[in-house]
Formats: C-alpha cells, structure tokens, sequence
C-alpha cells in the first residue's frame, strides 16, 4: 500500500508539471491569464499546498559560521590522583565501579587477592619474617645480658630484624585499593581478574570539575582559526553542549602546535562539564563557531539541492511558477548555509517540497520523439 501511495504522488507530481508546460497560458484563480517563459517549473496552488511546498523571503540577518571538527575530552593534568595496589594479586574491582563514576576519598575502588598467585601472598610471607625475627632478637636480648652469648651474635639477630622490617609494608597488609580523593573516575588501567605488582596504577581520579576540549581543525581551514570564539561538542549520549554555557572558553589555538597531529590545528578549551557525564579520553563530535557577521543570505540546509556538482535553489516566480536558481554556498551553522551568490534579499526561495518541485521541473523534460500534443 506504501508503494502505490509514493507512485501516487510521483505521478501526480509528474502530471502537474507536464500539463503545465503543455501550455504556455494558464489562468490563475482569479481567471486572469499569465504567460510564463520556457523554462519555469508550474505547480498549482492546490498541488503546492497538497506536497507541503513552503517558501521563505530571503533576508539578510546576522549569521555565525561553523566548522564540523573532531575533538577529544581531555583532563587538567594537575587535578588527577592515582588509586595504586599496594600489594601484588588478582584484581576484583567493586560493585558498581566505572569510569564517570563520582568516588569519595577513601572509598574501596578494587580488591587485591593473593590467594591464587603463584608463591602466596608476599608481604604476608614478610610479615611472617618480621614477626620471627623480632622474637629472636627478644630471645637473645637476655643471653646477651648474661654473657651467654656474643654481642656479634645479638648484632646479626638485629640486622634480620632490620632487614625483615624493610620488607614488610603495614600498608600492604591492606588488600583495599582506595581513592586517596574526591573526584571523578576518568581511567580504568585494569579489569576483574587481572594481576597486578605491588605499586601498578589501578584507576586516575579527577579532582576537578575542569575538563579540556582538544579539538582538530584541518590545516585546510586555518583561514577560521582567528574567528572561533565558541563551540558546541555532541557527546554519547547526543545533547549538545555549548561550551559558553559551562564557563567555557578558548584557552589556545595556534598553527605552531599543529606538530602533534600532522594535517590538524589543535584548538583546546576549557569547561565545566563532570555533571554531564562527559569524561576525559572520550571523543566527541564538535562544532567550533566564529562570531556572527551581519547581512548574511542564508537558507535552510534542506532548501539546498545538487546535480552534477552544481548546488541550486528553487525560487518561485510567480503565484504558480518556480525556477531552477544556481547558487554559490558559504559556510554552515548546522542547521542554515550561506549564499554568497546567485540569490538575492526578497527572494522566495523553496524551503520545504523541494523534492515535488524537481519532480515537476523532471517532468517537463521532452524526451526525442515525445511531443506534448497529448
């Protein structure tokens, strides 16, 4: 049933355009008639109204120009405290733990086992070694008193004491690893059941509410370097952001640093944006905006169409008529282009049913031998 209803419209489309080119008079509602040139697309008012053509008066209005780059959500390098493992094991990390979460100073980010390494639990065998040695030196302290023994023998009792002492870490008993501070979970460097040494680097907290935008201008567009003054980036979850809005702002851009990644300009801004769940090593989408520049003709993306390469509008003419209109395009906001040329102020320009409208003008193409005497 879709299908015959498209065929439908097609051809009714079709039908207009060829029946009004098979004249070169057409009365308008008024019984009044109008000549109109080759050329011009017909489409009635019925039809228009019936295919959702809609027009808007082209005006010169204020317009910001913006770029479609790449971008990635980087940390403050200041702000960041690292949860170690403070003994070598299997990592279970806690329920619930992932990166974005919030965590509290103190809180259990993973747990250490040892009970299935090779060789058992290191600073419990160091323990077991300290706790030995220091009954020795006890056992000795006496006998030295007495004459019992000689003191190189208490010395050398004293010196495993020491060296025991060395090897065991209080805080290693401890099988927790915990945030040392408030913040954000930005990294994770491990998963459940991996094996770590004493010291690894289990997981980066933020402590922050800064975050970094790193965007990547191509070196193709360093002509909008000096304009960008804002910009907007769609994260996972697509709701855009502009960054003014966050107390964002520029905070570099310079051709010189374009080192770093070979072809791009990186441009970095920094924001306010945990609360949105944007974390660091994420990448984003992001629209770097210049200031607005008045007198600007521009209409919808959508107005637009294309054919071999040419970019054209459809401008009506007349209460029935329209016309195939070349056009010369800027730059885009994202939702409206530039016409740098080939439109001019007041000019109604087919915003909505560009479709029908191309439709039609396809439809009064005469194919050799085919003539409109019907």
């Amino acid at each position: 049933m879709k299908i015959h209803s498209t065929i439908s419209v097609v051809v009714a489309v079709a039908l207009c355009g060829c029946h009004s080119h098979s004249e070169n008079h057409r009365e308008d509602d008024s019984g009044h008639e109008h000549h109109h040139d080759d050329g011009e697309i017909v489409v009635s008012r019925e039809d228009a109204s019936r295919f959702g053509i809609e027009v808007e008066a082209a005006k010169a209005a204020p317009f910001a120009e913006v770029v479609k780059v790449s971008g990635e959500i980087m940390p403050i390098g200041a702000d960041r405290a690292v949860v170690s493992a403070l003994t070598s094991g299997i990592v279970t990390l806690s329920r619930g733990i992932s990166e974005g979460q919030a965590v509290s100073a103190g809180q259990i980010i993973a747990t250490i086992s040892t009970s299935d390494v090779s060789g058992g639990d290191v600073n419990q065998a160091a323990k077991v070694a300290l706790e030995t040695a220091n009954r020795e030196v006890q056992r000795l302290k006496p006998l030295l008193d007495d004459g019992l023994i000689t003191i190189k023998e208490y010395n050398e009792a004293v010196t495993a004491y020491e060296i025991a002492k060395a090897n065991f870490s209080p805080k290693a008993a401890s099988k927790s690893a915990t945030s040392p501070k408030s913040g954000v979970l930005t990294a994770l460097h491990v998963a459940d059941g991996s094996y770590v040494e004493a010291g690894a680097t289990i997981a980066e907290v933020a402590t922050t509410t800064q975050l970094t935008l790193r965007a990547l201008l191509p070196a193709s567009e360093s002509n909008f370097l000096p304009k960008i003054i804002d910009a907007v980036l769609i994260p996972h979850d697509g709701t855009p952001l502009r960054l003014s809005h966050h107390n964002g702002h520029i905070i570099s851009a310079s051709t010189a640093s374009g080192a770093t990644a070979p072809g791009y300009i990186p441009v970095y801004f920094t924001f306010d944006a945990y609360s949105h769940g944007i974390v660091p090593g994420s990448g984003v989408e992001v629209y770097l905006c210049s200031s607005p520049v008045d007198k600007v003709l521009s209409v919808p993306i959508e107005a637009l169409s294309e054919s071999l390469g040419q970019k054209f509008l459809y401008v009506k003419t007349e209460d029935h008529a329209y016309e195939k209109r070349p056009v010369t395009t800027g730059r885009t906001d994202g939702e409206r282009v530039a016409v740098t040329a080939g439109l001019e102020e007041g000019d109604s320009v087919v915003t909505r049913g560009a479709t029908f409208v191309r439709l039609a003008e396809q439809a009064t193409i005469v194919p050799e031998g085919h003539s409109h005497n019907h």
